[in-house]
């Protein structure tokens, strides 16, 4: 027997208004200096204010940081992690969308580590992290990435990405407000939406899946498939919203568990080589990644189809497994995120490159429950550059 562990931060506050119980979290801890890593749109659209409402009622010590971008790079990472090193905090909080809470995590736990990150990263880093580094809350403002339960830092490199991943960066509490994702425009909805969604169809079918993990897992695919739509066109249906949130945090403990597995491998040379936001390099890469693995997981593929609501009863498992895949590419389509590679200026020529960057990311690739060989991954990305669903045709 194989036994398995299920991790999570140590607590999880979750609901419309849980925001105000930040300061009760940070006082249980004692602090008294913090520093709260803020994404700058979200500083922008005044959520971080609704944050320090509350800090400042409580009368706490604080220092906003704001210098962070999306898909940090290497120098971003290790500027926020100098700036908290001098300021000398002995608490974090990371509020915004992944890349602030990936940045928060990362440097709370550096900060009492030597080196930088790149000392740290997964596929070059030398280093271990031996300190467990400061307490940490992390608030996402996106129903997205699920950074806020993983404890996974991802930065841009010159032509992918790489992490940091270490269960020291597990925040201490997760705060999931669903009222601070209410502002978010069409297009990050979308783009989080799907990033979620696949975190829960890649855990689901991962070999690393667990009955625990298919539970979130499925419960994430039926509450994230049946909302984004609405939640992408009608941003005010409070509802929408609400289990997109839910989704989101269910999918991110679902595959921190489980692992994710081809999208996100692919996905990550797209950020780094053509800086395209995660989301939207998963929502590209998405039905042509499950159009290459459903055979090896019909089953699965097939209750996948009824977490969808893909209309199953005359259908048999493989008609169905390749039904889920059609509605993946119904999705993206219809919350406005283009299909194909060429759309984002990516030329044919330029696949080969994609594809040897991709087949590095072997941590993400060997949950996949097919594998993949070079030539496996040049084609994924040829279908994509040309929308081809091969599985569509033989039905």
């Amino acid at each position: 027997m194989m036994y398995k562990t299920f991790a999570s931060p140590v607590k999880i506050i979750s609901g419309e208004g849980s925001i105000q119980e930040v300061p009760s979290i940070v006082q249980s801890f004692e602090a008294e200096r913090m520093m709260v890593f803020a994404d700058p749109g979200v500083v922008e659209a005044g959520i971080v204010q609704k944050l320090e409402d509350h800090l400042k009622k409580a009368g706490l010590h604080y220092t906003i940081y704001s210098e962070l971008v999306p898909e940090p790079p290497l120098d971003v990472g290790n500027k926020a992690l100098q700036s908290l090193r001098d300021f000398q905090a002995d608490f974090v909080i990371g509020i915004g969308g992944g890349s602030a809470l990936d940045i928060a995590k990362a440097a709370a736990v550096l900060c009492k580590n030597e080196g930088n990150v790149e000392d740290y990263l997964n596929l070059t880093g030398k280093k271990e992290l031996t300190h467990k580094g400061l307490p940490k809350v992390l608030i996402p403002t996106t129903a997205g990435t699920g950074a806020e339960v993983t404890d996974i830092s991802v930065f841009s490199l010159e032509d992918t990405k790489d992490v940091i991943t270490n269960v020291k960066l597990l925040a201490d509490a997760a705060v999931v407000d669903p009222e601070l994702t209410y502002s978010l425009p069409p297009h990050i909805t979308a783009s989080t939406g799907v990033d979620a969604l696949t975190h829960a169809l890649e855990s689901f079918v991962s070999v690393n899946a667990t009955p625990l993990t298919e539970a979130l897992s499925l419960d994430a695919i039926q509450r994230i498939s049946s909302n984004i739509r609405t939640a992408v066109w009608n941003g005010n249906d409070e509802s929408a919203r609400r289990n997109m949130t839910w989704g989101s945090l269910i999918a991110g403990l679902s595959f921190y568990n489980a692992g994710v597995g081809g999208v996100h491998a692919l996905a990550y040379p797209l950020g780094g080589v053509y800086k395209i936001p995660h989301g939207v390099s998963n929502a590209a890469l998405l039905p042509y990644v499950f159009d290459y693995i459903w055979p090896s997981c019909i089953s699965k593929m097939a209750r996948m189809a009824d977490a969808l609501d893909v209309k199953t009863e005359h259908l048999n498992k493989r008609e169905a497994a390749i039904a889920a895949v059609k509605e993946l590419k119904n999705i993206v389509e219809e919350v406005g995120i283009p299909t194909t590679l060429d759309q984002y200026g990516i030329e044919e020529k330029d696949i080969e490159h994609l594809a040897q960057n991709g087949i590095k990311q072997t941590r993400l690739l060997a949950p996949s429950p097919k594998p993949y060989t070079i030539d496996d991954v040049r084609e994924r990305y040829q279908a994509a550059y040309h929308g081809e669903l091969k599985s569509l045709t033989s039905l």
